[in-house]
């Protein structure tokens, strides 16, 4: 009978899974590329049978006696007569199994198509088994470092907005955007671990295969703190270069614009991309980076970090002129490079390794990618916090003006305490 014979085929894929370490890391996962593959030459079997069906192509007749052509799951077999055998080559069911010399083959018999013989888990994949325990350690490990990366970024950014908010002195325009770039990343460094609690929480969901609300509203929600990043360190250049263009400007006239292009072209770029996958591309948990929708996420992004390189080189040769002009003060000179040390060292870092990437596909230097985007990049916002409010010398100096006022208040109560008791 024509069919889809699928039990044994569906443990190979299971053991194959079990096989290929998970690495909840990334969106583009490799074990779903192999399930998306199978999916793809099941779909052009089936339509292969239509098509003989159609064109009476294929051998129904009374007369003949065989066995038709069958999907069971990881290959299509063609249609041959009771007695023939069909055999295929593990490379030419999977990639992953390039350097397996096995032969698989079925019997046609009169009771229809044998069972695969040697069975698929005969494959032996492209590495040995130390390979692939390596790559489990690997990243099992960039998993405990973008985790501990992450949990120290939220505790020091939190902190720093704390120290922002806290100290009225430290309540301008300039700490304004900082705290907004500080949410950035606290929402980043959240979107990650909420992703990962969707998608990788119940080990007994395909998550190849998720296609729920909760797991889209997850990414939806990971992609629009990404983009939210990217454009509030654009902001961040962009009022660096303002302040370096007009010396006596009102900052609350620029903040509100600043908020629509940190906050609102973030929103309105995933509103797009949400639109796009509902009405062309609802498959899925939207985690698929080779889908040509990337592009409505990957080209803003790529956008931001080429206006803030611009960015960079008008910021330095302003700076040059600024610094050599003799009609700037000194506290202004100060201002300028405190300012212009932070900004211009954090623009080439957070856009290089994405620009680098940007121009392989998503399947070129994973553990490279995987690195730099997660291990280091989990760390992005601790060196924020440390850049724009720990060794800021204007907090510095803040945070030691009253904890000196609050050590006087405590001595003062103290020195109240004994005079009563002793007056008493």
């Amino acid at each position: 009978m024509r069919g889809t014979r699928q039990p044994f085929g569906v443990w190979w894929l299971l053991l194959l899974l079990a096989a290929i370490p998970l690495t909840p890391v990334q969106a583009t996962h490799p074990e779903c590329s192999i399930i998306l593959h199978l999916q793809e030459r099941e779909a052009e079997c089936l339509e292969t049978i239509r098509s003989e069906n159609q064109s009476n192509e294929s051998p129904e007749s009374s007369s003949w006696k065989g066995c038709l052509r069958e999907w069971d799951g990881v290959s299509c077999w063609p249609a041959v007569s009771i007695g023939q055998s069909q055999a295929v080559t593990c490379q030419e069911i999977l990639q992953v199994f390039k350097k397996s010399q096995v032969l698989i083959s079925r019997n046609c018999t009169e009771s229809g198509w044998s069972s695969p013989t040697p069975p698929y888990y005969a494959c032996e994949l492209d590495g040995s088994n130390k390979d692939t325990e390596a790559k489990g350690a690997y990243f099992a490990t960039v998993k405990v470092l973008y985790t501990c990366g992450y949990s120290t970024s939220l505790a020091a950014l939190l902190l720093a907005i704390g120290i922002f908010s806290c100290f009225r002195k430290l309540h301008c325009t300039r700490n304004s955007i900082h705290i907004h770039f500080f949410t950035s990343f606290i929402m980043r460094g959240a979107a990650v671990f909420i992703k990962d609690s969707v998608l990788f929480a119940d080990e007994s969901i395909n998550h190849c295969t998720m296609s729920t609300v909760n797991c889209k509203v997850a990414i939806a929600f990971f992609q629009y703190s990404v983009l939210a990043n990217f454009y509030w360190l654009l902001v961040e250049g962009m009022y660096l270069q303002t302040l370096l263009l007009f010396t006596f400007t009102s900052d609350k006239r620029y903040f509100w614009w600043y908020t629509l292009i940190g906050w609102g072209v973030p929103m309105l770029i995933v509103s797009l991309w949400i639109f796009a996958r509902l009405q062309y591309d609802n498959h899925g948990c939207w985690d698929d980076y080779a889908s040509l929708y990337w592009w409505v996420i990957k080209a803003p992004i790529l956008f931001a970090i080429f206006m803030n390189f611009l960015i960079f080189l008008n910021v330095i040769r302003m700076l040059v002129q600024k610094i050599r002009s003799p009609d700037v003060g000194k506290n202004y000179k100060q201002q300028y490079m405190r300012l212009a040390k932070s900004t211009l060292l954090l623009i080439p870092l957070f856009g290089v390794h994405y620009v680098v990437f940007a121009l392989f596909p998503e399947h070129i230097g994973v553990e490279a990618r995987l690195y730099f985007e997660l291990v280091l990049g989990s760390y992005q916002g601790f060196l924020v916090a440390l850049l724009y409010c720990f060794l800021n010398g204007e907090v510095q100096a803040e945070i030691q003006r009253n904890w000196g006022k609050w050590q006087s208040s405590m001595e003062s109560n103290v020195f109240n305490l004994v005079t009563q008791d002793f007056t008493a």
